[in-house]
């Protein structure tokens, strides 16, 4: 084992996660990483997937796994709140848009809550967030807003009200953009009414 000590080594120092295929491009057969996890070099955090052993908590773990796997997906809803820090919900679980026709991998913990969407409504008002050097696919402020209320049956309205009149305050949408994003989900009519009275 000592013969991969090197190339261990260098994905060792940079300090990040990396997957048993990375790993073979480095030179290190899969096979060997399971020994290196029993001698407390590294740490297993989600299937194929590798990090060096005592590294710091990571908040993102579940996102990390599904970054690493290369799945196609974006952070929604209540975790997409907490992403764009305007809500006091605090989600049990990762909740996530995926096309029509996608799945998820297999997971290590909780599995992501899914929701699946065609492909125009699933790729708009995607943007990234970088958060502990992971740069995360998430819907924008107004486009999760909307959302909340789209999917109001799930959480309740008051989360809906709650992130609408938060953000709002918080500067984190214009009122053109939540109306744009309310046409995009077809919830204009349910929003339009909270969003006038919010502006009274």
């Amino acid at each position: 084992m000592n013969s991969y000590a090197q190339q261990l080594e260098s994905l060792l120092k940079a300090g990040r996660s990396f997957t048993a295929a990375e790993a073979r491009s480095a030179g290190i057969p899969a096979s060997v990483l399971p020994y290196y996890v029993k001698t407390g070099c590294l740490e297993r955090i989600g299937y194929g997937i590798y990090a060096p052993a005592g590294r710091p908590f990571q908040q993102y773990s579940d996102i990390e796994q599904l970054l690493k796997k290369g799945s196609r997906f974006v952070v929604c809803l209540l975790s997409a709140l907490r992403l764009h820090d305007f809500t006091t919900q605090l989600p049990s679980s990762l909740w996530i848009a995926i096309p029509q026709g996608h799945h998820v991998p297999a997971f290590q913990g909780p599995s992501p809550v899914c929701i699946r969407l065609g492909r125009e409504t699933f790729e708009w008002g995607v943007e990234y967030l970088e958060r502990d050097g992971l740069n995360i696919p998430v819907y924008s402020a107004a486009r999760t807003v909307a959302a909340c209320f789209k999917f109001r049956n799930k959480f309740g309205l008051d989360v809906a009200i709650e992130a609408l009149h938060e953000g709002y305050r918080l500067h984190k949408f214009t009122i053109p953009e939540l109306h744009q994003a309310g046409y995009i989900c077809r919830v204009s009519n349910i929003m339009t009414p909270y969003i006038m009275g919010m502006l009274q």
